[in-house]
């Protein structure tokens, strides 16, 4: 006899498992932790198999909630893109988006994604920069929209993610212990670089800058070579490079904002259906608006 899976039970075990738990699988599903329990209670029923076991106060997958994960976000996502194809009106033409060049990796790729999903026909013109070159394009109509990186209690706009600062270094790397510490940093525009600066004099620290450039890919480059440190935002620390923990002596650096800047809703449909995107994005990986950073991160040893 045939057996259907509804779809909003293996949508609920996926969030559960991409999210980190029930609590942030209900945020991003906008349903309440009981609804999300009882659903995947109510496929472990259908399956007649544990998906989960509890690991010191953490849920756990299974073997078989293992062997299901993969199946379960195909059918969740191949389900999504029917519904989107055959409901969503015909966006077509051009968004404007301006991305801090630190942050492109990070979140870049599954947004886009996600938005092609729903609207294959729209262009994405990518613009790249630092948070104040992006902010000054939007305010004279240059993009339709842009994010930028500000420190918590700055700047303006939709804040989508909460991220710590820290220092970067070349996995092996001694940079930290030289004096003066050389610094790989962005030019004076650079938001991050009035953070780094005003961390070392706090602390009495002498610093040289090795490399100022407006290029992250030359700034990492010189971290990358052993010859300076630098900073980024942790959910964003390159994978080429390590976060420098307190053992390096360094001082503590700010949090930042992931911000959002858009129009007004309702002035453009385009730029509306791409930031309800945004949010749905974020929701997603983060399980609510606003979540403090907290990505796994390399560490020193």
């Amino acid at each position: 006899m045939n057996r259907d899976i509804d779809i909003a039970l293996l949508r609920a075990f996926a969030a559960v498992v991409d999210t980190g738990g029930v609590t942030t699988a209900a945020h991003a599903l906008n349903r309440t932790q009981a609804a999300v329990s009882l659903q995947v209670k109510r496929l472990e029923e259908q399956l007649d198999c544990l998906l989960f076991e509890r690991e010191h106060r953490r849920l756990k997958l299974t073997p078989a909630g293992e062997r299901l994960l993969g199946d379960a976000r195909r059918l969740v996502a191949l389900n999504d893109e029917i519904v989107a194809r055959l409901t969503t009106p015909e966006f077509a033409g051009e968004i404007r988006c301006g991305v801090p060049t630190d942050i492109v990796r990070t979140y870049v790729p599954t947004l886009l994604r996600r938005f092609n999903q729903s609207c294959p026909h729209v262009q994405i013109s990518l613009v790249t920069g630092n948070s104040s070159s992006l902010m000054d394009r939007y305010e004279r109509g240059a993009l339709d929209l842009c994010f930028t990186t500000d420190e918590v209690g700055t700047g303006d706009g939709e804040t989508l993610r909460i991220d710590r600062l820290v220092w970067v270094g070349s996995p092996g790397g001694a940079a930290h212990l030289v004096d003066p510490l050389p610094i790989a940093i962005g030019d004076t525009s650079c938001r991050f670089r009035p953070s780094v600066i005003d961390a070392l004099r706090l602390v009495g620290r002498k610093w040289r800058v090795v490399v100022a450039a407006p290029s992250q890919a030359a700034q990492d480059a010189a971290v990358a070579a052993g010859v300076a440190v630098g900073a980024a935002l942790g959910d964003s620390v390159p994978s080429e490079l390590v976060e420098l923990g307190p053992q390096s002596n360094l001082p503590i650096l700010p949090d930042y904002c992931i911000n959002l800047h858009a129009p007004k809703a309702g002035l453009n449909r385009l730029v509306d259906e791409f930031v309800k995107t945004v949010r749905q994005d974020f929701v997603a990986r983060f399980g609510v608006s606003n979540a403090r950073g907290g990505a796994q991160r390399r560490k020193r040893a």
